[in-house]
């Protein structure tokens, strides 16, 4: 049985309201005046944080294809694709509120992540001969930026058009420990190829390190739908970072052999129990794979995943030389997603473009330096088709 239905006011150049609605499948959502059902109430995304506003957007393609961005962190809240069948998919787990994702336990679902994305050893780095040493949040790492990274910073955002919008944020000097005034534009755009297009762009006064990415938490079978183990996987990589068990980088091994070959389509869950020592170290699925650049839409391309229950296939394309491979493993039912399930053990998991983890401690690692005068810039997209 559906709930009232409730409005939301998506922006100034998008004056039509769409209908939100509670579903009796949690998995597969409905259409109303041209507009997705979906499950969220723009209300609730309606606040001020840090003497700023926080807002909920709305893109749409020509096809059908919706997403919802908050400000808040940068986050994809929802993104609405369609399955085999016709029928809309909510592809990304997200939470309903602005004060949930404040409290949640995981403070990464669908966020812009940086200063600079995945680990740091022991948060401590150095450009130009001079020593940094940057927060620690994840044992004795730095993780995603540390304790105040973009994901609970409020940007600020201009939609465009129906189908773009650009966020701002500028990190200030040493925030987090990092050096230089960080002018940091990421635009999300949906195209009318189906695509999420990420384009992130940087620039510094001081000498700095940067690694932006989104951490989306999908399931290609829909948000509460269980486990992601049954979705196929391809990652267009021959190596891969061996970590420790802080999951620092500890060298580069090839997939050949081992339970992190995904040179050809195989379930998540297939060797994911395995008796290994890295799948140990990660409770699963936690490592950086190194791209061999297999082209694809003028870019290497990263991976394809398929939902087993939906059909439904996502490529991912980057200018990235790496990615970050996430099973869920640290999922612990802690958060309510917004259509009413939790966040259970490996029912979604993430894959981040990005620079390796730990890359300013690794001279043999791309590097992660971005210069006075120069300009970061980088591109990856997430294009959604079905079988």
């Amino acid at each position: 049985m559906k709930s009232p239905y409730l409005s939301i006011l998506t922006s100034i150049l998008l004056p039509t309201l769409i209908v939100l609605a509670c579903n009796t499948n949690p998995n597969l959502v409905g259409k109303k005046n041209g507009f997705a059902i979906m499950q969220l109430d723009s209300s609730k995304f309606d606040t001020t944080i840090n003497n700023k506003k926080v807002k909920l957007y709305l893109l749409k393609n020509n096809k059908g294809m919706q997403a919802a961005i908050t400000n808040l962190g940068g986050r994809i809240v929802s993104l609405l694709v369609p399955d085999s069948s016709g029928k809309l998919v909510d592809v990304i787990v997200g939470l309903g509120s602005a004060a949930n994702y404040q409290s949640s336990t995981e403070p990464y679902f669908g966020a812009t992540i940086g200063r600079y994305g995945n680990r740091i050893a022991k948060g401590k780095f150095t450009i130009d001969g001079k020593n940094y040493q940057s927060s620690l949040n994840n044992g004795a790492n730095m993780l995603h930026g540390g304790k105040n990274g973009f994901q609970y910073q409020v940007w600020d955002a201009q939609q465009t058009n129906d189908q773009t919008i650009i966020l701002k944020y500028v990190s200030k000097d040493m925030e987090e420990g990092f050096p230089g005034n960080l002018n940091v534009k990421v635009t999300y755009q949906i195209t009318d190829n189906n695509e999420v297009k990420m384009d992130y762009e940087a620039t510094t006064d001081k000498n700095t390190i940067v690694n932006l990415t989104n951490h989306a938490f999908f399931n290609l079978n829909g948000e509460g739908s269980g486990t992601i183990l049954n979705h196929q996987l391809q990652i267009f990589a021959d190596e891969f970072n061996t970590v420790d068990s802080t999951l620092i980088p500890t060298g580069i091994d090839s997939v050949k052999g081992t339970p992190f070959d995904f040179t050809t389509l195989t379930k998540i869950g297939d060797r994911i129990n395995t008796d290994n020592q890295q799948l140990k170290n990660g409770k699963g699925y936690d490592h950086n794979f190194i791209l061999t650049g297999t082209k694809g839409l003028g870019m290497p391309h990263a991976a394809t995943v398929i939902g087993d229950k939906t059909g439904i296939v996502m490529d991912i394309y980057t200018q990235e030389p790496g990615l970050q491979f996430y099973s869920g493993n640290f999922m612990q039912s802690k958060n309510k997603f917004k259509g009413g399930a939790m966040d259970d053990f490996r029912t979604a998991f993430a894959l981040e473009t990005q620079h390796f983890p730990d890359s300013p401690n690794h001279t043999n690692f791309p590097s992660t330096q971005l210069n006075v005068g120069d300009v970061y810039k980088t591109e990856s997209i997430y294009k959604f088709s079905n079988k």
